[in-house]
């Protein structure tokens, strides 16, 4: 199973520090699918709908056929993104490239961090895969 819980997180001062945490899951079954973005008709998270350096579908987590989960950045229908993708697992941060699919670690958690580029806005996905 893997279990997404997302926090939206603002730098202003009138708006908090954090607002709402929402969670969702799915079982570890070949070709389930999570994915986080705007549009709440396909997006099983969803951050407020005036966040638009978040595409409409901006995270994808897909189960391989042997259990594994990957994350995608889904490229929107821009050339050039309006924020950065951070893969934060293992006590490491890797970049995640406009586009590009990594593979989360087998029964591990981390946070994918979708920042924008400008203001102090950011979507904090937590995940944690349970084998």
């Amino acid at each position: 199973m893997l279990e997404l819980t997302m926090a939206v997180v603002t730098g202003a001062a009138d708006a908090g520090a954090t607002a709402g945490m929402l969670m969702a899951e799915a079982e570890s079954e070949p070709g389930a699918v999570l994915r986080v973005g705007r549009d709440r008709n396909v997006c099983r998270l969803a951050p407020p709908q005036d966040w638009l350096f978040v595409s409409r579908t901006h995270l994808e987590f897909r189960c391989r056929i042997d259990g594994t989960w990957t994350v995608t950045w889904v490229r929107g229908s821009q050339p050039d993104p309006a924020s950065e993708v951070r893969l934060l697992a293992g006590g490491s941060a890797v970049p995640l490239a406009y586009g590009a699919t990594t593979p989360l670690p087998r029964g591990g958690s981390g946070e994918l961090v979708v920042r924008d580029r400008s203001g102090p806005r950011s979507v904090n996905v937590g995940f944690y895969h349970e084998v």
